[in-house]
């Protein structure tokens, strides 16, 4: 638990643009098409919001992660709109399974500029979604308003959990630590009256000994 709280502090001591560039960065990259599924933006995303200990940096990190994932997905929705559904049949989207980019079109069909808020929490489709929207020639005073909704809902809820998981990490190793002494000193004196009780039982075991060897000397 140490080590956690040792991480958690090293990351709190760098400065906080640098923190806040790397995670835009990683954010921008994983909601951009297929990046999402190399960059570890949503695992940074977590570490980094533990930062996130007052209420001035908790909502500097929520517009930057949001304007940040709302760029990822409007490079996605215009490469669509570019190659169209060429794009299934290219090599990234091959690699990463053609079936993801069936599913994605397949809920923008059924749900439209629903889909794209409702994917943001979808971890595999949701880097597909803005290409495909843009493939399916989602009007894009539809797709905007939906990206930016999904992409500030996100942001909010995974800093969130972030911070919170960050403030209880020392808490939780002040209890752990505290829990461990007792336990120890628990330790240290049922071994005590272990030892006593022993040490009680083998005293008349040891005069009866003496007692038999004088015995046969008389």
């Amino acid at each position: 638990m140490a080590l956690l709280t040792d991480a958690l502090e090293g990351l709190a001591g760098l400065p906080q643009p640098a923190v806040l560039a790397v995670t835009g960065a990683l954010t921008l990259a994983e909601c951009t098409l297929g990046v999402g599924f190399i960059a570890p933006g949503e695992g940074a995303l977590l570490l980094a919001s533990t930062t996130a200990t007052t209420v001035p940096r908790f909502l500097v990190m929520w517009l930057v992660v949001s304007v940040c994932a709302v760029a990822g997905d409007n490079i996605g929705y215009f490469l669509g709109r570019r190659y169209g559904d060429r794009l299934r049949d290219s090599r990234l989207v091959r690699k990463l399974g053609q079936e993801h980019w069936d599913r994605a079109g397949e809920l923008l069909r059924r749900r439209g500029a629903w889909a794209v808020f409702v994917a943001r929490f979808m971890p595999v489709v949701r880097t597909l979604v803005p290409a495909s929207a843009g493939a399916c020639e989602l009007e894009y005073r539809r797709f905007l308003p939906a990206s930016i909704a999904g992409a500030v809902s996100w942001s909010a809820l995974h800093i969130a959990i972030g911070s919170a998981a960050g403030a209880s990490a020392k808490y939780v190793e002040s209890v752990f630590s505290g829990v461990m002494w007792v336990l120890l000193g628990l330790a240290v004196v049922v071994g005590g009256v272990v030892a006593l009780r022993k040490r009680r039982k083998a005293a008349p075991r040891q005069g009866q000994g003496q007692a038999r060897e004088l015995e046969e000397v008389a």
